[in-house]
């Protein structure tokens, strides 16, 4: 397949978990910037990307659905990326659907949380908004809150109130969710290999023990692009990968507002054609299981 890598970009959010841009709109920005192949991660959701699919027209760039699920064992923390799993299959319908009753718990327990430790008001219609989202999380509360002046801003918010909380919540095996991913017939990859769950800093040990634990649960591959990783980070993740028959992935973690990435920012350089051999054999096989469901 024809493609320019830094046309490519394999992990980024919509209005259907924490990002600012509805699915549609995510959908015309890459037709505005011409993406080559371009994939929507949710976290734990995937509404967004039955979304555009339905709305996909001829010469639009190649679309590959995905979400982005958590998951914890007594190891640490992890982010999963399942790739071209099918819509229909019960093991993702039944993990999406697990995932967004826990959202909704947890989304209570921290609005209970907040009034009764702090005090803060929301009305009956704001909490009502917030129900009406397809998965709300920290942004959305953070967001509202600064908005009552609750907090300085988001981060505040989160970081010096919301993370407070500590209610029960779904504890997922990341052999569980590769399994749930691995049913439905999809490809599931290692979301921000150095950063864990998004706020760690794993050592190459570290990194070379979770490839071989993830690895026999059935992991197919590492995001060694990533936004926010330097050229000696991604080398380090690209040799382990090779290590381990690991497809490389690359993905921005764009989130529109929410964070300061755009779409495509994947650490990868114009016409890098190192790059671009690295992530062929995902996109390959990523779009080969889509067609093939087609026909």
């Amino acid at each position: 397949m024809n493609f320019a890598p830094h046309k490519v970009d394999l992990h980024i959010h919509t209005t259907v978990s924490d990002g600012t841009d509805s699915p549609l709109m995510l959908l015309t920005k890459a037709r505005r910037m011409r993406m080559d192949v371009f994939s929507v991660t949710d976290h734990d959701a995937i509404g967004g990307c039955q979304e555009i699919v339905k709305s996909m027209q001829e010469g639009d760039p190649a679309f590959i659905q995905g979400a982005e699920f958590s998951a914890r064992d007594s190891k640490g923390r992890y982010h999963i990326l399942a790739y071209a799993y099918d819509f229909n299959a019960p093991s993702i319908i039944e993990l999406a659907k697990l995932y967004h009753n826990n959202r909704m718990s947890k989304l209570d327990g921290r609005i209970a949380f907040l009034e009764q430790e702090y005090g803060f008001y929301f009305s009956q219609d704001e909490k009502d908004m917030l129900h009406s989202l397809s998965n709300p999380g920290k942004p959305h509360l953070g967001n509202l809150m600064t908005e009552h002046g609750y907090a300085l801003d988001r981060n505040d918010a989160i970081s010096n109130y919301i993370n407070h909380y500590h209610g029960p919540e779904l504890k997922l095996r990341p052999e569980e969710v590769i399994t749930a991913i691995l049913d439905a017939g999809g490809i599931p990859v290692l979301a921000h290999p150095i950063y864990g769950d998004g706020g760690q800093n794993l050592t190459e040990e570290q990194l070379r023990d979770r490839a071989d634990r993830l690895g026999e649960m059935g992991l197919m591959g590492f995001e060694c692009y990533y936004s926010g990783f330097n050229f000696f980070q991604q080398e380090m993740l690209i040799e382990i990968a090779r290590e381990h028959g690991f497809y490389v992935s690359a993905g921005s973690d764009c989130h529109g507002m929410n964070k300061r990435i755009s779409i495509g920012e994947t650490g990868i350089i114009e016409d890098d054609q190192d790059a671009a051999a690295n992530i062929r054999p995902l996109l390959e096989d990523a779009i080969g299981r889509i067609e093939a469901r087609k026909s």
